[in-house]
């Protein structure tokens, strides 16, 4: 899996590389991820990748020959899949995150201040628009990062034991059941009996219905995606 990220911040990105699983990743293979400073292809002097908005008015919007630019000599042959982090995009979930997975290669462009030049949507130069919700960040790296981070999970070989994956909250539309380790008491609170009685099948129905009933209690309009599974009601 490829990542490009275009980014008037390249620096950002260096530690979240470095660590964890990302960095094992990068290091083993299973992931490329290059960064490219949007400041490269700004043609003045002095690096400018942004300017005063027309018709007035508070923040800079980004320059559409810089952008335009840096998104046409890194898309590649075949063309990477080209994403804009910003405000105005699709929200990520893990639908998305899968449908991204399937691509073999993605560029992700960081907006900054009032975003991009409106014409850079009007030649059609990304093929989607993505937000990680409704809030404001001050650029799009943080994004970024968490595309590659998400995307990056369900990259074969990246999470130890791929049942980790297939099991996690939103997977299959409702949140993760609770998780405990040791010690078996801490604080007065004790793990629950059912996890520690060695009978996996009933593991297994607590873990089903404790996540049924988290999910009720906290995203129900997870449920309402998908036909309930064969027992759930009962649970």
């Amino acid at each position: 899996m490829q990542f490009e990220i275009l980014t008037i911040f390249p620096g950002y990105f260096s530690s979240p590389l470095a660590e964890s699983l990302l960095g094992k990743a990068i290091a083993a293979g299973l992931i490329d991820v290059k960064v490219t400073d949007l400041r490269d292809f700004a043609p003045d002097k002095h690096h400018k990748t942004d300017d005063e908005a027309y018709g007035g008015g508070p923040g800079m919007v980004m320059l559409a020959p810089v952008v335009a630019a840096a998104v046409e000599a890194r898309r590649g042959e075949p063309p990477a899949w080209s994403v804009l982090l910003t405000p105005d995009g699709r929200r990520l979930d893990h639908e998305k995150v899968r449908e991204l997975a399937d691509r073999r290669r993605l560029l992700l462009c960081c907006g900054r201040y009032e975003g991009v030049d409106e014409r850079v949507r009007e030649l059609g130069l990304f093929d989607e628009e993505i937000s990680l919700g409704d809030f404001v960040l001050p650029g799009g790296e943080l994004a970024a990062l968490a595309v590659v981070e998400a995307v990056s999970r369900l990259v074969p070989g990246v999470v130890g034991k791929a049942e980790s994956v297939e099991a996690e909250s939103f997977a299959r539309d409702r949140l993760d059941y609770p998780h405990y380790t040791r010690p078996r008491e801490f604080r007065g609170l004790a793990v629950p009996d059912v996890l520690i009685s060695g009978d996996h099948a009933k593991i297994a129905r607590w873990r089903r219905a404790r996540a049924l009933e988290r999910t009720r209690e906290r995203r129900p309009d997870l449920l309402r995606k998908r036909p309930p599974e064969p027992g759930e009601e009962k649970e």
